[in-house]
This record gives structure tokens, sequence and C-alpha cells, in this order.
């Protein structure tokens, strides 16, 4: 067995035959969870994925071929394995021309079910690996969904690869909006957890006293609301990846759970007696500066240690003006098929200001852009006159006086973000929240500004 150790759900109404499967694939290195009919089968997809599914055709409230019709119907990607006694073969043969992978007839033997479970895993191993590999085939310019040329990106492209399929922490660093999910999925879809889930949490999104229960999950009758047993993130990764955006945001009581979870890879449920073993791989991301955050006591030192066995910076747009054209194809492209049709043109007066501007809110804010002038234009062209006023007064103060005798690009950047801000600021009456509208920038980037030029 591989260090992944597969999860199969048994559904079957006796209870010796559970127990005695439960009992045979634990011994093969399998975890088994049970049902006795499919009701409660499809309450536990719910809370938690599984790599494979041993069903039961005959069962009382809900049979084998039902239970597979509704797991169907809801897009269950476990592929399905009946177990049929005398008598319902052909049962058994509808359900595989339904969509079930494969059956086997009882009385079975040991050999035989662990051989279709083996069959199944390596056909699945096969289908994850051509996936991924049509992806890398099909990014003539990037790498598994990300877009560039540029040398510092290529070179991430490269410790990607390195890292893909191993089960080592990974640190994302890099502003907001210079697509650290997306590198984040990168990695999981590249490795050998591509075929498994891939789970993102923001953890600033999430209210405090929620975030416990979210991540960790609870039984039933833990608190006032918990009436059922719930799943929670680290249990619907298990086998795959879970994705902690924003890392940073995470307050210090629960940065303690999280390190116990990474050292001993189990959880414990909220109200639960005991802890449960869980395999998942930890990718986090922020776009503070998490040494700054250890020094002044907001984030655990050993934590961030163990969340950053290996960095990966991103870079921010700014410094790939070289893949602003692509991207703006690529986005132009996206919001055409979004409205059924063709794709948008970008005039040269226009990709001029794309290239000059500084991007505060990096590839996200590029986007937003192209999504809005695609709105605004003609519907054959966007122009300059198509782009937001901060664009174009970027461009007029760099060709004014001030900006004509200073010719460091970054000075004249922060000089125009600065007038932008105190313009913005005023417009508003010190309204930050409605300051970052109008600059189309986040409302974490605009505090982030204001601390950087000193503004009050």
């Amino acid at each position: 067995m591989s260090e992944m150790r597969s999860q199969i759900l048994v559904i079957d109404d006796e209870e010796n035959l559970r127990h005695m499967l439960s009992a045979m694939l634990a011994r093969q290195g399998y975890q088994v969870d049970c049902a006795e009919n499919g009701t409660e089968a499809l309450q536990r997809l719910k809370e938690k994925v599984f790599d494979f599914i041993l069903c039961d055709i005959r069962m009382p409230e809900m049979d084998g071929k039902e239970f597979l019709a509704r797991a169907l119907e809801e897009h269950v990607p476990s592929p399905v394995i009946m177990m049929s006694a005398y008598g319902s073969v052909d049962t058994a043969v509808e359900c595989m021309k339904m969509g079930a992978y494969d059956f086997i007839s009882k009385p079975f033997k040991k050999d035989e079910i662990v051989m279709v479970l083996k069959k199944a895993e390596e056909r699945e191993r096969l289908k994850s690996e051509n996936s991924r590999l049509r992806t890398v085939v099909s990014d003539k310019d990037g790498f598994c969904g990300i877009i560039s040329r540029n040398a510092a990106m290529l070179e991430i492209f490269a410790q990607i690869r390195k890292v893909a399929d191993h089960k080592t922490t990974v640190l994302i660093l890099g502003e907001s909006g210079t697509g650290k999910e997306l590198v984040a999925r990168a990695i999981h879809d590249s490795g050998v957890r591509g075929g498994n889930a891939f789970v993102a949490v923001n953890c600033g999104a999430i209210p405090e006293n929620l975030l416990e229960s979210e991540l960790f999950g609870h039984v039933r009758g833990a608190f006032t609301d918990a009436s059922s047993d719930k799943a929670g993130f680290f249990e619907q990764a298990d086998g795959g990846t879970l994705f902690l955006d924003e890392i940073g945001e995470m307050p210090l009581s629960l940065q303690v759970k999280l390190l116990r979870v990474l050292q001993e890879e189990e959880i414990r449920k909220v109200g639960a007696a005991v802890p449960q073993q869980v395999n998942v791989r930890v990718i986090s991301a922020t776009s503070r500066d998490l040494e700054d955050d250890v020094r002044k006591g907001k984030f655990r030192e050993d934590l961030f240690f163990r969340l950053n066995v290996f960095a990966i910076s991103l870079p921010p747009l700014r410094e790939r003006v070289e893949d602003i054209p692509q991207l703006v194809g690529h986005f132009a492209v996206k919001y055409a098929r979004a409205a059924d049709a063709p794709a948008i043109k970008i005039a040269p007066d226009a990709m001029r200001l794309l290239l000059g501007y500084g991007w505060p809110g990096n590839i996200r804010e590029l986007e937003n852009i192209i999504e809005r002038g695609s709105i605004l234009g003609d519907g054959l062209t966007i122009n300059s006159d198509s782009l937001p006023l901060m664009l174009r007064s970027s461009a007029t103060t760099l060709s004014g006086g001030e900006g004509a005798e200073n010719l460091s690009i970054k000075k004249a950047e922060d000089a125009i973000e600065r007038e932008l801000i105190r313009k913005a600021l005023i417009k508003t009456g010190g309204n930050r929240t409605q300051a970052a509208r109008i600059l189309e920038i986040s409302h974490r980037s605009l505090l982030y500004k204001l601390k950087e030029f000193g503004i009050e």
C-alpha cells in the first residue's frame, strides 16, 4: 500500500457481513466505514469523501440499484462496486450499465474482493495521471492553468514539480491577487494526490467562534445547534489537500490546535472523546509578513516553522509585465465565452495603459478591469475610454512635468497611488471601505497602502 490509505464505504444490511468486510479490509490497509442501507450511505457521503463504495444490491429502505441511481444523480465521484447474491446477477449487470464500476458475486473469497479493489485503484490512478498529463501538455504558456513566461514564475513551476508528490507543508507568500490559490491547486493537481479532494478555506472569512468546528468538525450534541455529526474541512480533505488561505488571520487559540494536527496527523472533533487519524497535505498562504507577526506575538513561532518547510514567493504583477498581454487575452476570451460572444480585442492605446499601470491589486485587479471593459466597450474592442479613470490618471501623471523628470517607475507608481488614495479618501469623507471600492482594490490592500505611505 502507498502512504495514502484508500477510504472504503461498505453498504450492507447484514451486520455480520459488514463486520467481516471491515476486519478483512482493515488488515489489507484500507480505512473502512459502514452503512446498513442506501439512505444512511447517502448521508455519510454528504459528510465524507470515499475512494470506493462496496454496495449490496438487496437491502431494505433503499436497495443497491436505487442507491446507485441517487449517487450518480448527486455526482458522487467514488466508483461503486456492487455485491450480488445468487439470483441477482442480472440486476448487477444492469447496475454496471447504469455506471457501477464492477460487481462481485456472494459468497466471495478475500482474494477476489481485494483484486477488484486493486484493479479499481489502478484505474483511478491512471485516470488521474492522464488528466494531469493533459493539463500539463495543454499549458503551452504556463503550468496547470497558470499563465506565465516570466523567469521567476518558470522557477516557481519547477519548484511545484519538485514538491508536488511529497506530503511536505508548503507556505505560499504573495500580495493579494497574485494567484496563491492557483499555485496551491497546481501543487495538488500535479502530484499523487491529484485525484483526491482539494478543499480551500479562507481563514479570515469564517467567524472565530465557528472556525474550530468548520476545520475539525463536531459530534452531535457538542453545542446547541449540533443536531448531527459534521465532518470538518480536515476530514473532507482526507487523502487529499487542505488549502488554508490567509493563514495569518487564524486566531492564536486555534493555531496551537492546528500545530497538533500537523504533528500528530489526527483531529479531535468538537465534543468528541477520542481523536481520529487523517491523511491530509496542508498548503497555506498569506499576504501578511508572518515573521513580523511572530515577532509581535500575533503568530506562533512553532507553527510558522512547521508551515514554512517549503516556501514559494509569488512576484507581483508589476514584476511580470511581459505576462500582461497573455493574461489580457485569456480574460478577454473567458468573458466572451461567458457572454456567448466573439472574443473582444484590446486597442493599442488601452494595452499601453495596461502595460504602464502599477497593478496594486495584481492579477485579480487585471481580470476585473478586463471584465468591466468587456461590458463597457463597443462589443468588439476595449479602448482606453473603456478603462477605469485610475489607469488613465496614472498615464496623465506620468506624462506631466513631475513624472517626466523622475524616470523611476517605482517612485512614479508610488506617487500616483498616494495621490489617488488621498483623493478617494477625500471623496468618501475618510470612509476606507468606500474608498477601497472606488479604487477597485481590497480593503486589506488599502490598509497596507495607508501604512506604507504614512497616510492618516
